[in-house]
């Protein structure tokens, strides 16, 4: 078989069904093939952008590692916004990039870029696979890579040459792919067992949830419920941490930071112990390092190492998979016969429900004009029987959103947190559609935002 065909086959192996692409002359080898395949389908978008865009909403709407397929230069170039903000957002997508033929590479050929110089940055990692031998390896393990640890996008660069050559599929060899790569998920059981022991010993503590639950799995945002059950804690989530607790939860304050609510923000100033669970202390949230929770203890999970005491110093850092850690965690509370301090418990409560009496989120609808705040509120009540899936493009409007419309689950709601990228929704709203197709896909927007990528209806329509 061709490289070009290897590839497809790997794709396969690896469970991908769905490809969103732009063709060009670096990658009319796998289209070729792709032309003969019948079991992955391909989604031609109309902007290489909005190609990663709607990998995004697919990976972060159903768990799976979403596929890109693009040309060299210009292909491999308009796809650095999308992979850049997947970074950011910790997105498990795979980006192939076509390139112009090997003997051709550093002559400034037609189409040519320095595709793994230029997404260097904006990957978790990148490769220029060399030889055809080492093409399904590498295929194999980009997979292995984008979707463990923190996940990321993973750039690999094919030369015309290598999609043509011939080659013969080498089996999978247990374990190879693995021993490169190995992300720490597993807590220490005495971290835990400590973390426990701050949590059982606090008159005013918080949990603060992030993203990291949410890539967790949905296991994780079970595990959440059932540890603020245990608890009885005010808990609190980031833009992207939302629907890993009900947003109807009792113990739910809201969402955190500069655009979330009075009472969590308060509960956060005042807290003795903060148990920080996949969040990463984006400067959205803390504002001023200096004053965030200055009087608290702090725990913090985090599946990337870089993260932990990267924004605020922390007291119990522990490096794992947020799941993992909040299972643990509960075993561990409950093995000890953790019981909450109810009039510690009890006076702290009082404090938040004096602070939810400002009820910072009100608005006065009145007159004929509709405020956008009552237009999301409204579509959340009219939706809640249904499968929805949300995303949106990036301004007010997305914090209107995350504010008004309730999540009750996780992977129900897409945005750009990190890079706060216009022109990201509709084209998630499409990657999400095509991995849920029973659900409800709505796509909040400005006006603004949507004509930074509204080329993407016609993909739509066709």
């Amino acid at each position: 078989m061709t490289g070009a065909e290897a590839i497809l086959k790997v794709l396969e192996e690896e469970g991908v069904e769905v490809i969103f692409g732009y063709p060009g002359g670096a990658v009319l080898p796998i289209y070729d093939a792709l032309f003969k395949n019948n079991s992955i389908r391909h989604i031609l978008v109309r902007h290489e952008q909005a190609a990663v865009h709607a990998a995004e909403g697919y990976a972060r709407s159903t768990g799976k590692t979403g596929v890109v397929l693009v040309t060299s230069g210009p292909g491999a170039t308009n796809a650095v916004t999308g992979l850049t903000d997947a970074l950011m957002d910790s997105i498990p997508v795979i980006c192939l990039t076509g390139q112009v033929p090997t003997h051709l590479i550093g002559n400034d050929a037609f189409q040519e870029a320095d595709t793994t110089g230029i997404t260097r940055p904006c990957t978790k990692h990148n490769y220029l696979v060399k030889t055809v031998e080492a093409l399904v390896p590498t295929v194999r393990e980009a997979f292995h890579v984008a979707a463990k640890g923190r996940p990321g996008p993973v750039v690999i660069d094919l030369p015309k040459d290598i999609q043509l050559a011939e080659t013969v599929f080498p089996d999978r060899v247990a374990g190879v792919t693995e021993r490169r790569y190995q992300p720490k998920v597993e807590p220490e059981r005495a971290l835990i067992r400590q973390a426990a022991e701050m949590l059982a010993s606090a008159k005013q503590p918080v949990i603060y949830g992030g993203g990291g639950i949410i890539n967790s799995g949905p296991a994780a945002s079970d595990a959440l419920r059932e540890l603020v059950a245990l608890t009885g804690f005010p808990t609190t989530l980031t833009l992207m941490g939302l629907g890993a607790l009900p947003a109807t939860d009792k113990h739910f304050l809201g969402m955190l930071g500069m655009h979330g609510t009075y009472e969590a923000n308060l509960t956060m100033y005042h807290c003795d112990v903060m148990l920080n669970l996949g969040a990463r202390f984006d400067d959205r949230v803390t504002g001023r390092t200096s004053d965030f929770s200055p009087n608290s203890k702090r725990i913090h999970v985090d599946i990337d190492p870089s993260s932990i005491n990267k924004n605020i110093t922390v007291d119990l850092p522990i490096i794992a998979d947020a799941g993992r850690a909040i299972t643990m965690l509960v075993e561990e509370l409950k093995s000890m016969g953790f019981k909450p301090d109810k009039s510690a418990l009890d006076k702290w409560w009082g404090a938040i429900d004096n602070w939810k009496k400002v009820n910072c989120l009100s608005f006065d609808q009145t007159g004929e004009v509709i405020k956008p705040q009552h237009a999301i509120h409204r579509l959340w009540e009219m939706t809640r029987d249904q499968k929805v899936y949300v995303t949106t493009e990036v301004g007010q409007h997305q914090m209107w959103a995350a504010q008004y419309f309730g999540f009750d689950e996780p992977n129900r709601w897409m945005t750009s947190g990190g890079l706060g990228t216009m022109g990201y929704g509709l084209p998630a709203a499409m990657g999400v559609q095509v991995g849920n197709p029973d659900g409800l896909v709505i796509d909040i927007a400005g006006e603004a935002s949507f004509m930074m990528n509204m080329q993407e209806m016609s993909t739509l329509a066709q």
